[in-house]
């Protein structure tokens, strides 16, 4: 899926781009977030701005020159391109360690197209974000390249390399094995606390902005890790509820309310999260063409299926194979549905879906071993009622077996009464 961008600025300027250390003033001018002047109200809780932050730590990043870039991904061969995006290409490299002694270390490099959907300021806003954030859900960013040279501009992010692909190839890719129930769980609360430390654990609120399967990377233990921030903006000023912004995102996860005002809030995540979370439930993707109409947008149709209802389990994803403890799904279908509220003040934060979601694999790790979900068919009843089944059914057996030994009974004395009748006759 492709991102859309409902408004496009119709004059851009081109600036030069200088060192992580010297990024300050370009920062500052185009970041679409406060100015230094007005840092003090810049989020609602934070006394200094993106900028500022990220002049602090910018010192982290390693500044690499275009032709490091080259190297580490063999003139960047096309047998080493894991991804494409609007962007542009990712390729897989090596770079060697910073002191230059000890093995390479493996990265993936984003390299930014001229031509792509993604200009200079989602680069930008990549470095400076990924710059200040430290979270074990979010990827890191190890670096960067910038160049302006008489070949043209060159934009470059080199980021931790996450080996085991993306949350979308592994629930939609057939190829691959399915993702089992528990390692489900864990990964959306992964992301849950990657959005929640976004929102609530920095000075300055971040807002994600394109929250997708595509964008979770799941590394060699299936932890997932958010990436690609270049739509990612600062919160609101303080005293104010939201931002406003040209919409940007991606069909079939943007908030309806985002699309229809312009206004960016944390809330926007929160609907986006919904929709990765049925994703996660039914195995569908947000928008599929090949579906029956009525199933072709997947928030629009799960809507008419009550989590309680008989009928919920035929959403479920069939790749798990009914290998799925039904009340838990039930749970987080309800969760889903909190997340996508039509309005927008009604929806949970990221941190109190993380507290739910913390409950729910605790209470379905509490609860004994389950093989089968016995809720794959209309006639049989759910977890909490097997005990009753039981029972009904050894007292049914009992009956039987007593019917059984009465008729053995009476038809022993009808055969012994017919016996008798015959001998009378006999002359």
């Amino acid at each position: 899926m492709k991102c859309f961008f409902y408004f496009r600025n119709k004059s851009r300027s081109r600036r030069h781009q200088r060192s992580a250390p010297e990024l300050k003033g370009e920062l500052e001018s185009d970041f679409s977030g406060c100015s230094r002047t007005a840092a003090s109200s810049c989020s609602l809780t934070s006394t200094r701005s993106v900028p500022e932050l990220y002049e602090e730590k910018a010192h982290n990043l390693r500044v690499f020159s275009f032709a490091e870039m080259r190297e580490a991904t063999h003139d960047f061969n096309r047998l080493l391109k894991i991804g494409q995006g609007g962007f542009g290409s990712v390729f897989k490299g090596s770079i060697k360690p910073i002191d230059g002694k000890g093995d390479p270390l493996v990265v993936a490099i984003k390299q930014l197209s001229k031509d792509g959907l993604q200009g200079h300021k989602q680069w930008l806003a990549e470095v400076q974000f990924l710059g200040i954030v430290e979270h074990p859900n979010l990827v890191q960013l190890v670096g960067y390249c910038a160049v302006d040279g008489t070949r043209g501009i060159q934009r470059l992010l080199i980021y931790e390399y996450v080996t085991n692909r993306s949350l979308e190839d592994h629930l939609f890719n057939k190829a691959l094995p399915t993702l089992a129930w528990k390692t489900r769980l864990q990964i959306v609360l992964g992301a849950a606390q990657g959005l929640a430390y976004l929102h609530e654990g920095l000075e300055v609120q971040i807002i994600y902005r394109d929250f997708k399967s595509s964008n979770v990377l799941l590394d060699e233990n299936f932890h997932p890790k958010l990436s690609d921030f270049g739509l990612a903006r600062e919160g609101p000023e303080f005293g104010r509820t939201h931002v406003s912004t040209a919409v940007m995102g991606t069909n079939g996860y943007a908030a309806p309310d985002y699309i229809k005002t312009g206004h960016l809030t944390a809330k926007s995540d929160v609907w986006s999260y919904g929709v990765v979370l049925y994703e996660i439930l039914t195995g569908r993707r947000s928008l599929e063409r090949h579906h029956p109409r009525p199933e072709q947008n997947l928030v629009e149709w799960v809507k008419y299926i009550n989590p309680d209802s008989k009928k919920f389990s035929s959403i479920i994803d069939p790749r798990l194979e009914n290998e799925y403890p039904i009340n838990t799904a039930r749970k987080v279908a309800k969760l889903a549905n909190t997340c996508l509220e039509k309005n927008a003040k009604d929806r949970p934060s990221m941190a109190e879906v993380v507290n739910r979601l913390k409950q729910i694999i605790k209470a379905e790790d509490d609860d004994e071993p389950y093989e089968k979900s016995p809720d794959n068919s209309d006639n049989k009843p759910d977890m909490e009622r097997e005990p009753e089944k039981t029972k009904v059914m050894d007292s049914w057996r009992r009956r039987m077996s007593h019917l059984q030994k009465l008729g053995e009974h009476v038809e022993g004395a009808s055969r012994r009464r017919f016996m008798i009748m015959q001998r009378a006759k006999v002359p």
